[in-house]
């Protein structure tokens, strides 16, 4: 996750409050050093070289504003213009934020494009998917209606397709819940935290404060306790010290498995009626609060680490 490096920057007041009083002295300067020159220099000369004083200060502080307040801004354009032309430094930090208030935009500038390119990569991904994900059930609902249209079909072969109409739509309607459920994953999420042990419904090896709210905690959990006993796990602990950990005593994941199984769609278990969505909308539901899940090696089943 992009995130800017801290660094004290002076507050946006502080630095117009300061040019306003620059310019407020600016010309009280000019008329003491024609004050004093004007015996040494004369006076067409005191008036040139007070002047020229004043016009070098003016830069100095035009020079002083253009590189605090005017270049982050022109490099925050730039950035946007990258996010909507798609270029992959538009979510690199700038390496000068002038004032703690563009600090602070930049960073929110930064969560909303990241934010954005993850809802435009689910919306790219669902499109590649569901075409195929939809297909098989289609075809079975099809094929179905086309043979329970056939005269004199016995009862037990028309039960037996209105079972497999039946399951096609289950197969549909799971499919659509889940891509509902991933958009609103991806929502604005609220702060919170809660005891471990308050909302986990597994063992708890070691309690703790988790930075989630209750509602999510139990949502993540429950995906993932949930997947892990489709899998044929028997025992689910968790624990937190910092990070949360799941682990499960199932197969596990296999190499070839293992940088796959956040993506959208993608499950062993399909036969079974498994749509591939829960471990995407679990790190989708992180990513909002900030955090992230990987899956850790483990001795035996999975263990999914959850950093904040």
């Amino acid at each position: 996750m992009t995130r800017i490096v801290r660094k004290w920057r002076p507050p946006l007041w502080v630095v117009v409050a300061v040019t306003l009083g620059v310019v407020l002295c600016l010309p009280l300067i000019g008329i003491v050093l024609v004050r004093y020159l004007w015996p040494v220099l004369g006076y067409r000369e005191a008036v040139w070289a007070a002047g020229f004083c004043v016009l070098a200060a003016t830069f100095v502080t035009g020079w002083v504003l253009w590189r605090i307040l005017l270049r982050p801004v022109q490099g925050l354009r730039d950035r946007v213009a990258g996010l909507r032309s798609g270029a992959e430094d538009a979510l690199d930090p700038l390496p000068h934020y002038g004032t703690s208030d563009m600090q602070a935009l930049g960073q929110s500038l930064l969560d909303m494009g990241r934010a954005s390119r993850g809802r435009e990569a689910v919306l790219r991904s669902y499109a590649d998917h569901v075409t195929h994900e939809l297909k098989s059930p289609l075809t079975v609902v099809r094929g179905a209606a086309e043979l329970l249209s056939l005269d004199g079909l016995p009862a037990d072969e028309r039960d037996r397709l209105v079972g497999r109409i039946e399951g096609a739509a289950d197969r549909m309607t799971a499919l659509l819940d889940a891509q509902r459920s991933l958009a609103r994953a991806q929502e604005p999420a609220e702060r919170g935290s809660v005891r471990l042990s308050e909302v986990a419904t597994v063992d708890v090896l070691v309690d703790g404060i988790v930075p989630l709210p209750e509602v999510t905690l139990r949502l993540v959990l429950d995906h993932l306790v949930g997947n892990a006993k489709a899998h044929g796990a028997k025992v689910v602990t968790v624990s937190y010290d910092g990070s949360l950990v799941v682990q499960d005593d199932g197969p596990g994941v296999s190499d070839g498995n293992a940088n796959r199984i956040f993506e959208p769609f993608f499950t062993t278990r399909r036969e079974a009626g498994g749509t591939g969505m829960g471990l995407s909308i679990v790190r989708r539901i992180l990513e909002a609060h900030d955090a992230e899940i990987a899956l850790a090696p483990s001795d035996k089943g999975a263990r999914f680490v959850i950093t904040f």
